[in-house]
């Protein structure tokens, strides 16, 4: 995966083979990645790479993070269950995802016709990280790491992959990862366990 920002809008996420050619689903959505990242720059959002997408932070939080398919690109947001969503604008990443946080679309001057509301919800968002807002939790779900909410929010196939899995499962990445110490190493220990979970096994299966 790449680690610098300017390669994702150059060659892409580096996450398959299709990297850095014509073929690339950044390069079909290059004019409507730019618009999307003039916003997010111009809303006062620190820019980074996380996972190989270009990420967007405010008061140390996660706010929003960009994504390239074949058939679309989209803008998701973290922390998605605090959204208000008064514009009805937000869709759900997946079928087994909770709640909508994602803007997702289909032409390059999507981003364009939404501005203003984008702007608005970027906003909405980074208030919710300076309070220090966090949504409320589930007491019948298991408690995830951090690091895990973060990837599965960035990463609509592993969220949905994850969500499929049985709650056994879901445990033993839970406990997997909270044995780690240091969150370099619980990230580490996701991006491992991706294709693991994306297969429906569990953390100790073969």
């Amino acid at each position: 995966m790449i680690t610098e920002i300017e390669d994702y809008f150059a060659k892409g996420c580096g996450r398959c083979a299709r990297f850095g050619t014509e073929d690339c689903s950044t390069k079909r959505w290059e004019p409507g990645l730019a618009k999307l990242r003039d916003i997010c720059l111009s809303s006062d959002l620190t820019e980074t790479v996380k996972w190989g997408h270009p990420c967007y932070m405010h008061a140390d939080r996660n706010i929003a993070i960009i994504g390239a398919f074949q058939d679309n690109f989209r803008l998701s947001f973290f922390n998605e269950a605090l959204m208000k969503d008064p514009e009805g604008v937000l869709e759900k990443a997946g079928p087994n995802t909770q709640h909508p946080g994602t803007i997702r679309f289909t032409s390059n001057d999507g981003p364009e016709g939404l501005e203003t509301i984008i702007r608005a919800y970027l906003d909405e968002a980074k208030g919710y990280a300076e309070a220090g807002t966090k949504p409320p939790k589930d007491e019948s779900a298991l408690e995830l790491p951090d690091e895990l909410v973060d990837a599965l929010d960035a990463d609509p196939e592993l969220a949905e992959a994850f969500h499929a899995l049985t709650r056994g499962r879901q445990k033993s990445y839970v406990i997997n990862l909270n044995s780690a110490k240091k969150s370099e190493t619980r990230a580490s220990r996701i991006e491992k366990f991706r294709d693991r979970i994306i297969a429906g096994k569990g953390a100790t299966e073969r």
